[in-house]
């Protein structure tokens, strides 16, 4: 069976507070707090130019991708939001956000992710995941908050993980 073809993701996304473009040097600082933020120390720039190379090549090679969230009142970076294979498929990949820590309790998560459940309907996707840690309640308010749905759980290395779908209606 042949794989079906996408449009690729939009790569600059405005919704009513925020800016989802693509990643630049200018985020290198940003997105290395934001890592930190996790606590597994804080990365080299080299390290994190290299993530953000990544981003850019999965974009160019599979048509999504994680994009930087910015505030558009102050061009302030807010964290990262987009599309990407993770432990799902590029023809039906996860939604992923991570905000920093200043940034959370304000529904920009929400806003960002429903921006890029539009952004990965227009690609002609039908079915979306979003894998989140189970202990991690307000990833899984967002999720829920943008349709998806409880599909199950697995163990991993770092603790229990939740599966969560959303199909997606065709455009038009």
């Amino acid at each position: 069976m042949p794989r079906p073809s996408f449009v690729p993701m939009a790569v600059m996304i405005r919704t009513q507070r925020l800016i989802l473009r693509p990643w630049n040097d200018d985020d290198v600082g940003h997105y290395g707090a934001l890592i930190a933020e996790r606590g597994d120390g804080v990365p080299s720039p080299e390290t994190v130019r290299a993530k953000i190379t990544a981003q850019h090549d999965q974009m160019a090679k599979a048509g999504i991708g994680l994009l930087a969230i910015r505030r558009r009142a102050d061009d302030g970076f807010v964290g990262y939001c987009g599309l990407t294979a993770g432990r799902a498929s590029v023809e039906e990949p996860e939604v992923a956000y991570e905000l920093l820590r200043r940034e959370w309790g304000h529904g920009l998560a929400t806003e960002a992710a429903m921006a890029i459940v539009d952004a990965a309907r227009a690609t002609g996707r039908r079915r979306l995941w979003a894998t989140i840690g189970s202990w991690n309640r307000r990833s899984l308010r967002v999720a829920e908050k943008i349709g998806f749905h409880r599909h199950h759980c697995t163990n991993e290395d770092r603790g229990e993980v939740t599966w969560m779908t959303r199909m997606l209606e065709t455009p038009g």
